[in-house]
């Protein structure tokens, strides 16, 4: 039965409370939804995202262009058609995020960690990956033209059929430097 609940999302490096979201679900609801209808609220109440822990949220198609998700924990967040332009997403832990189809042109990905993430068919165009962490990451007939890749790590990426033109891979890794 669908009622109101509160739903609470912790702050991902303090562990506090960050928010509290009144969302109407089932209490016996998924996990990944019940966080997924906190970012909805969220976002139509303008709590700030930055720094919380959304691991495992279902978000597909969801529009979160131009929202402040710096520091964020994604951890195999389901982005999938989303649309993240514009999205600020600097150190974000976006490790085997779903971001298949997502529109993440203009993103601000500095230093984020993409690591085993699934952006196959993704826009990144124009999108700033310096420093990211996309090893191992999919990004399969993805739209990396005119992006930043300026000492991304790109160990095992798998780049086939992506759109590389006039992409900056300037230091970029392509070797494993742990041994």
């Amino acid at each position: 039965m669908i009622k109101m609940i509160k739903f609470e999302i912790r702050n991902r490096r303090s562990g506090e409370i960050q928010f509290t979201a009144l969302i109407g679900a089932d209490e016996a609801a998924a996990e990944s939804t019940k966080i997924g209808l906190a970012v909805k609220w969220a976002l139509k109440t303008g709590v700030d995202l930055a720094g919380a822990d959304l691991s495992r949220a279902f978000l597909p198609g969801v529009n979160l262009a131009g929202v402040d998700l710096s520091g964020a924990k994604l951890y195999g967040v389901n982005f999938s058609d989303g649309n993240l332009t514009g999205a600020g997403l600097a150190g974000a832990y976006l490790s085997y995020a779903d971001l298949k189809h997502a529109n993440l042109s203009n993103a601000d990905l500095f230093d984020a960690n993409l690591t085993g993430a699934f952006l196959s068919e993704a826009n990144l165009s124009g999108a700033d990956l310096t420093g990211a962490n996309l090893s191992r990451a999919y990004l399969i007939r993805a739209n990396l033209g005119q992006a930043n890749l300026a000492w991304a790590n790109l160990f095992r990426t798998d780049l086939s059929w992506a759109n590389l033109s006039n992409a900056n891979f300037s230091n970029a890794n392509f070797y494993d430097t742990t041994s």
